[in-house]
């Protein structure tokens, strides 16, 4: 599964080097939240038609989770876990972790820091840089 920071910059050919091998052979996914936050960035930096027909295709044939109750149920866990533990974690974020979670799937993120959490105590696996 791609973060959205992973998505976005593969899309735009910045992926650093060590994750892009890390990458290779796999079959990239992405979650509902990630296409809305990437529709949520075209639409804040006025992309005309031709760029998001551009990003349209690269979307094209990547899979991509959609939302399902027993990833909410997941979220919910998550979320009210994390809470518990004194450290409430950001409501997309805690979605990328549930459809993660809910699939077995490991997550392509740059931002450790913002899954660690996850990976420690849900079990959730990192492909990081």
């Amino acid at each position: 599964m791609l973060d959205t920071d992973v998505a976005s910059r593969s899309f735009k050919g910045r992926l650093p080097d060590t994750l892009a091998t890390r990458l290779v052979g796999r079959q990239p996914l992405l979650t509902f939240v990630t296409v809305g936050e990437l529709t949520q960035w075209t639409k804040l930096r006025n992309w005309g038609p031709r760029n998001r027909l551009v990003l349209d295709q690269w979307l094209a044939d990547k899979p991509v989770i959609p939302g399902a109750e027993s990833i909410a149920v997941i979220w919910g866990e998550l979320s009210a876990a994390a809470t518990q533990r004194g450290r409430p974690r950001p409501v997309n974020d805690t979605w990328v972790a549930a459809c993660c979670l809910a699939y077995g799937l490991p997550l392509a993120t740059m931002n450790v820091k913002d899954f660690a959490d996850f990976a420690e105590h849900n079990g959730l696996t990192l492909i990081a840089n």
